[in-house]
């Protein structure tokens, strides 16, 4: 018993050092054998906040490459340099009264393995090395952001364990969402909601601003006021992550606020769902990731042709481009109007393997989710031909039936040596939301 207690109180603590000295000093001597002849990576943290009561987030390069929060700090990394150097903040008891205790140099190089300096006398070094004629590269140069999007792309076993965990937490929020929605609420109770249990759960913040669109909102991607008071017959679009030391999770899911799907919104969910069992199923290790997307969207347009949103699967309308010029899309692309998925990690859209490869391979993190969207304004976006009008005359008998249902179905999944794993099990059957749903009757 006394052991467990034990490892009970450090379990913090063995979280917080996730990341050993020597992962930190791997990922810097991949990055450094990656560089140019003659070229020096330097880093520099992310921006304090202008005023001392905001919240303060590091670079994910910074993170990535040091493991060091704090702001004001530096790296310097050469091709051939071994671990690199990096520069933090004296410690200064003072200044710590107010913004909390700095690691100073001896912390910054136990934490990241790497010689530490002090931040002054960093913009000297950098003076040095380009009068030595250095080529000077930073996250933000083509050079530095692809040599990091290359080693970002395949997460380490420490990295999957973390994402792992915010997607069991996000899991979590999910789920205590869909037990308290009712229509009458407000967005913002459920984003509250949920962001409660984020906190509870240990996670630091949402990874991203969440999305907790109802009504006409759910047909709109990027939702984020959730200020609108929920109706009955509404669906709601809950696109939410944990952020979970630094690693976001991002699942998203579409629920009934009367607690049960209207036969339209089942019809449109199972649309939906269909299409990401089919991507989930072309998203094995080794084969090639625009399957995942071939196979999601021939299942939509295959769907909404039986439906008659769309007048079949390959059908296509005249689409006006910014230059004014008319070109010929597919109608598909009418309700499902985003890409499949993306990685995720130290930032909600990561980079990810198969950006380049164009293959699924071990160590992958990334997210699949289709979506189907009918939009109350969606006649007015079409472009006013011949061909179009028919289309339109044809559509609006139909429409008003799907008014302001949409649909979106987003996973998190990681591949292991044992191949593709689910790690976002939130309900996501019509039963098992529905079930999850179901109150007694007041």
């Amino acid at each position: 018993m006394t052991r467990i207690l034990l490892l009970l109180f450090l379990f913090p603590a063995l979280l917080a050092g996730q990341f050993t000295p020597g992962e930190y000093a791997a990922r810097r001597a991949a990055a450094a054998a990656k560089l140019p002849d003659g070229a020096v990576m330097v880093l520099r943290s992310a921006p304090e906040p202008q005023h001392d009561y905001l919240e303060y987030s590091q670079s994910p390069a910074m993170l990535y490459l040091t493991g060091i929060r704090e702001a004001n700090a530096g790296l310097v990394l050469a091709r051939g340099g071994a671990t690199g150097t990096v520069f933090v903040q004296p410690r200064d008891p003072a200044v710590e009264v107010w913004s909390g205790k700095r690691i100073g140099p001896e912390g910054a190089a136990t934490l990241s393995g790497a010689p530490a300096r002090l931040v002054g006398e960093l913009d000297r070094v950098v003076d040095s090395l380009t009068r030595a004629g250095a080529r000077i590269v930073s996250d933000a140069e083509p050079t530095g952001r692809r040599i990091l999007e290359q080693l970002r792309g395949r997460k380490s076993p420490a990295e999957l364990a973390l994402i792992r965990r915010a997607a069991e937490i996000t899991v979590e929020a999910h789920r205590e969402a869909m037990r308290i929605a009712r229509a009458g609420m407000h967005e913002y109770e459920l984003e509250a909601a949920i962001e409660y249990v984020f906190r509870r759960s240990g996670a630091e913040r949402p990874g991203f601003a969440s999305i907790v669109g109802s009504g006409p909102n759910s047909t709109t991607l990027h939702y984020n006021a959730n200020d609108r008071k929920t109706e009955p017959g509404d669906v709601v679009v809950m696109d939410v992550g944990a952020s979970y030391m630094g690693y976001s999770a991002d699942v998203t899911r579409t629920i009934p606020l009367s607690g049960v799907y209207s036969p339209e919104q089942r019809e449109i969910y199972g649309i939906v769902r269909a299409a990401q069992a089919a991507a989930e199923r072309n998203a094995k290790p080794g084969m090639r990731s625009r399957f995942m997307l071939d196979s999601a969207t021939a299942v939509i347009a295959e769907r909404l042709a039986r439906l008659g949103l769309i007048e079949s699967p390959t059908a296509t309308y005249d689409s006006r481009g910014p230059d004014g010029a008319l070109r010929q899309a597919r109608q598909v692309g009418l309700f499902f109007y985003h890409g499949l998925g993306h990685g995720i990690g130290l930032e909600v859209h990561d980079p990810e393997q198969y950006y380049d490869s164009g293959i699924i391979a071990e160590g992958s993190a990334f997210t699949i989710e289709p979506g189907v969207y009918v939009r109350e304004n969606l006649l007015d976006l079409l472009a006013d031909t011949p061909r179009n009008r028919a289309l339109i005359a044809r559509l609006r008998e139909l429409l008003p039936r799907y008014r302001n249902i949409g649909v979106r179905i987003e996973d998190d999944y990681i591949v292991t040596s044992q191949g593709l794993e689910w790690i976002s099990r939130a309900p996501r059957e019509i039963e098992e939301i529905e079930a999850l749903m179901r109150r007694p009757t007041p």
